[in-house]
């Protein structure tokens, strides 16, 4: 792996942000600004694997002016969380508004790795009434772009985005439509942690901040698509600075290495994300958008990613609302990934479905009451399983471990190539390694563990045998059961079963069934018989289709020289074939 201007290339976490209750300011604010466009733009401004490692969360290792920009003028959230240390099942979670262990979405990318697991490659399923929020959104009149990262646990249907794809853009919509747009920037990934550090392949997508030209980053399977060139990486973060080291890691040359690399490719990213917001500012479009900048989980370095502890799963959130609303304030309450759905939803004026897990934090539909409690759980994480549950309130994380005669570190092939990573292994089997930094290594683990997350952020000392906190050890515990049982979660199911299950006993995954089209009077009316299919068409012309699809949501009018062509499509189901009609 090699690092330049965009990449999938990971971040090394520092630690002055990792504990559970970073950031301190203004007084906590939720309420809804009146003065909010009637229907404001949306922009998403996602990075891989960061924990709070810059200044606006109080670590100013690095420089990320755009960033301190950013939360100068908007709300900054602490204590958001992702319900898993990893980025597939966290996605998941955003896209469907779902816990990922409740539709099978929980292993570690469930279309890849059949040569350890011995499976054949399947998707989560969620539940018939379920859809991308994306969808919704466009089912509203917005205009949904993905600039570029997907990997959602599932391939999502044609009716989830205008565009999906490196070009996709705010500005190829029409003029006056709403739009929701997301960025991914890849810059900080764990494998930006890897060696030889200093190249790295990139897809060329262009980008201009003022007389700066650069590619925007490109996902692993753009690597291993081709089109890629090599970038020297620019260094932002002097190498000699005196990095906060986690207690859990040793201070070495080579962890002193990776977190320069971390806070280097954090800077990086900034630059990236500033030329973004000058196209926005460019545009005129600032005072009229809705901006979120978050991390899809934690930090990238040993015993931060994958982990449910608060290093593997606490993201800094920003969100910038026009004409300065709650500018510099903090909002310190408890947020999960699965409340953004129905938050996004909300702010555009779309009161949020039923079946979602996550709860409105803003907008016209948020919740009445604040949550109480995030969730999240571990599984299988590409060669290695392992089953956890965790469930923690504003101070306090109880974990649950079905596999405790399973050590916690798992020799995780992709993981072993980060340099700190080796030299952790091998002090471990010298013994050089102190007691909080040994700790990982143990060759079990308790059955239930609880921690002060506010004062023992590093999440080092188990609460769980000591009789002075048994009654809040019960209260969680009864939590988590609470939770497991509302949202069907099924830990330590072998994943075997779960396909089974998935697939409603079948040796093969689901077909979704042929749409059926009907006319009359020049009227188009489309149906499936598959329950959840969502159905998409485009309206061919001169026997020309466009690029993207509509959502079908209504009979329409189809003049005498279009056809159509229509696609079904349920989330977790083979797609339907594409078939074509006309009058």
């Amino acid at each position: 792996m090699h690092n330049s201007l965009f990449v999938l290339v990971g971040l090394l976490v520092s630690q002055l942000v990792t504990g559970c209750q970073p950031g301190t300011s203004k007084e906590d604010t939720t309420e809804v600004d009146d003065e909010l466009p009637f229907r404001p733009h949306i922009l998403w401004l996602v990075t891989e694997d960061m924990g709070p490692y810059i200044p606006a969360f109080g670590d100013s290792t690095t420089q990320t002016p755009n960033l301190s920009r950013l939360a100068a003028e908007g709300i900054r959230y602490p204590n958001l969380f992702s319900p898993s240390g990893v980025c597939a099942p966290s996605r998941a979670a955003i896209a469907m508004g779902l816990y990922p262990s409740s539709f099978g979405a929980n292993h570690m990318r469930t279309s890849s790795h059949r040569e350890f697991t011995g499976l054949p490659a399947y998707e989560a399923v969620p539940p018939p009434e379920a859809k991308m929020m994306s969808q919704v959104l466009r089912e509203d009149g917005y205009y949904c772009t993905n600039n570029l990262k997907k990997d959602y646990q599932f391939q999502e249907p044609v009716t989830a985005w205008d565009e999906s794809g490196p070009f996709a853009h705010w500005r190829n919509r029409d003029e006056g439509q709403p739009f929701f747009s997301i960025f991914n920037f890849t810059e900080t990934h764990e494998s930006g942690l890897f060696e030889p550090y200093g190249f790295r392949h990139i897809e060329q997508r262009h980008y201009n901040s003022g007389d700066t030209t650069f590619d925007t980053n490109a996902g692993s399977d753009n690597i291993r698509r081709g089109r890629m060139r090599e970038e020297e990486t620019t260094v932002h973060v002097p190498k000699d600075l005196d990095f906060p080291i986690p207690p859990y890691l040793p201070d070495t040359e080579l962890v002193r290495r990776d977190l320069w690399k971390m806070y280097n490719n954090i800077a990086e990213m900034d630059r990236q994300l500033g030329a973004i917001l000058d196209q926005l500012e460019a545009d005129g479009l600032l005072d009229s958008t809705i901006i979120f900048f978050y991390a899809d989980h934690g930090g990238p370095l040993p015993r931060q990613k994958r982990l449910i502890y608060d290093s593997g799963l606490n993201s800094p959130m920003i969100i910038r609302f026009p004409k300065g609303w709650k500018a510099g304030s903090i909002d310190k309450q408890l947020l999960s990934f699965v409340d953004f759905a129905p938050t996004v939803l909300s702010l555009a004026g779309i009161n949020p479905p039923n079946y979602l897990h996550g709860q409105a934090f803003l907008g016209d539909h948020q919740a009445t009451d604040k949550r109480d409690y995030i969730y999240a759980a571990a599984d299988r994480f590409d060669e290695f399983t392992d089953a956890i549950r965790a469930v923690r309130d504003p101070q306090f994380k109880y974990i649950r471990n079905y596999r405790p005669e399973q050590g916690y570190y798992l020799p995780i092939s992709y993981r072993e190539q980060i340099p700190s990573m080796q030299q952790l292994r091998e002090m471990y089997a010298e013994g050089t390694l102190n007691e909080d930094q040994a700790q990982w290594f143990r060759e079990g683990k308790p059955p239930e563990e609880l921690f002060d997350c506010k004062n023992d952020p590093h999440e080092l000392h188990n609460l769980a045998d000591d009789p002075q906190y048994a009654e809040k050890l019960a209260t969680l515990r009864f939590e988590l059961d609470e939770w497991l049982e509302t949202i069907g979660d099924q830990p330590n199911l072998p994943e075997r079963e779960l396909v089974e299950q998935l697939w409603k006993g079948s040796n093969e995954q689901p077909v979704t069934a042929i749409p059926v089209i009907t006319t009359a009077d020049q009227r188009i009316t489309i149906s499936c018989s598959t329950p959840g299919a969502n159905i998409g068409y485009q309206l061919v012309s001169n026997k020309i289709a466009p690029d993207s699809w509509k959502v079908y949501t209504a009979p329409f009018t189809l003049s005498e020289n279009e056809s159509i062509r229509v696609q079904a499509h349920r989330i977790g189901y083979q797609p339907s074939e594409v078939i074509e009609g006309s009058l």
